[in-house]
């Protein structure tokens, strides 16, 4: 089933503008994935970035997500491969994990993300103490998803055109 690659309305209040951004740039990570063999999702196709793979790029996403919503928002333990004793980039060091359950799991952590979002006042802020970005509210963390989906997105434009010549934005 395709996710849908709509944008919110012109005219509408701040959640359904701000989740509707969101659920696009979601769906068009998903989009750039389609058609995708599991080796060009493992392919890295800049040489100064081999961890910059679809597959990376995808994982890194969902715990991006877990990090902003359920740790720095919520509190909730500071867990995943970001947290680990190595973090720079574990969480975009994927290989033998096959894109779709990569794109899974990423599906899976935006129901969640959604459901912290759905639940919450934009205006209340994080409530991890470990960690200064919890001080940001809600809809600070919302835009910076919104633009950290929407940057690797422009990533994955890149890497689809390198590996295999697919274009296309929505």
């Amino acid at each position: 089933m395709a996710i849908s690659r709509t944008r919110p309305p012109f005219s509408a209040d701040e959640r359904t503008q701000l989740t509707g951004w969101f659920q696009m740039q979601r769906a068009i990570i998903h989009y750039k994935c389609e058609g995708l063999s599991e080796e060009d999702a493992h392919r890295a196709v800049l040489p100064t970035s081999p961890l910059m793979t679809v597959a990376g790029v995808v994982s890194h996403l969902r715990w991006t997500e877990q990090t902003w919503f359920e740790v720095l928002f919520l509190g909730r333990p500071a867990e995943g491969p970001q947290f680990s004793e190595d973090p720079e980039d574990a969480d975009m060091r994927v290989e033998g994990v096959p894109l779709a359950q990569l794109l899974d799991e990423y599906t899976e952590q935006c129901a969640i993300s959604d459901e912290i979002i759905a639940a919450h006042d934009f205006d209340e802020v994080g409530r991890h103490p470990d960690f200064r970005s919890a001080a940001a509210s809600l809809r600070w963390m919302l835009i910076h998803m919104v633009e950290e989906t929407a940057r690797h997105a422009g990533h994955l434009d890149t890497i689809r055109e390198l590996l295999d010549g697919e274009k296309g934005y929505y």
